[in-house]
């Protein structure tokens, strides 16, 4: 029987596009050799949001202070709000033997795969730009100043999706949430 490979997945794409709803389906449907890498951020949590199990909701101050401490594996500033990955978390996790998932935003993915040029990079794309603004005004949760920023990074964000080894359409929830299983399989097994 040849052991899992613990491996560094890159999980990223536009704002709105779904990467959260493929994620919690995906996390029901496979084994326990793998683990989300809970980032931080200076955000406010959105409704239903847990600090701890979404994100580590902290200061600007606070997470100022990490980046000094060199303690992040990619850090960037998107939407106005600070977002990070513990590189603590991380190497504790692959010591471990187990693969970490990054869910992550783009600048974040590209400082990643320059330090880890070994992660499984995977991207995450629309079926059509209208369908992703449809998505993020359907949230509810932003105001439209803030919409907008988003909607203009994911122009940027989606002009490099052919950076990635393996880019989703998320058309159909479950059809992408299939596909990502068949990645992690094919890159861990």
């Amino acid at each position: 029987m040849t052991k899992n490979k613990a491996k560094l997945i890159i999980f990223t794409g536009p704002s709105g596009v779904g990467k959260g709803t493929i994620l919690s389906d995906f996390f029901k449907k496979v084994d326990n050799n793998i683990v989300y890498s809970i980032s931080n951020t200076t955000r406010n949590p959105r409704d239903g949001e847990i600090n701890g199990m979404h994100y580590f909701f902290i200061s600007k101050e606070e997470f100022e202070k990490l980046i000094n401490e060199n303690a992040f594996l990619e850090y960037a500033n998107y939407s106005g709000n600070y977002y990070g990955t513990s590189k603590k978390f991380v190497d504790e996790k692959l010591k471990e033997g187990k693969s970490v998932l990054l869910e992550i935003e783009l600048q974040g993915a590209l400082q990643v795969m320059q330090k880890c040029p070994e992660a499984v990079t995977i991207f995450i794309k629309p079926p059509s730009f209208e369908e992703l603004e449809k998505r993020l005004r359907g949230r509810h949760s932003e105001s439209e100043e803030a919409i907008q920023k988003r909607l203009k990074a994911a122009k940027e964000e989606l002009n490099n999706a052919n950076k990635f080894h393996y880019v989703i359409e998320n058309k159909i929830v479950d059809e992408a949430v299939l596909e990502l299983i068949k990645i992690y399989n094919k890159e861990t097994k």
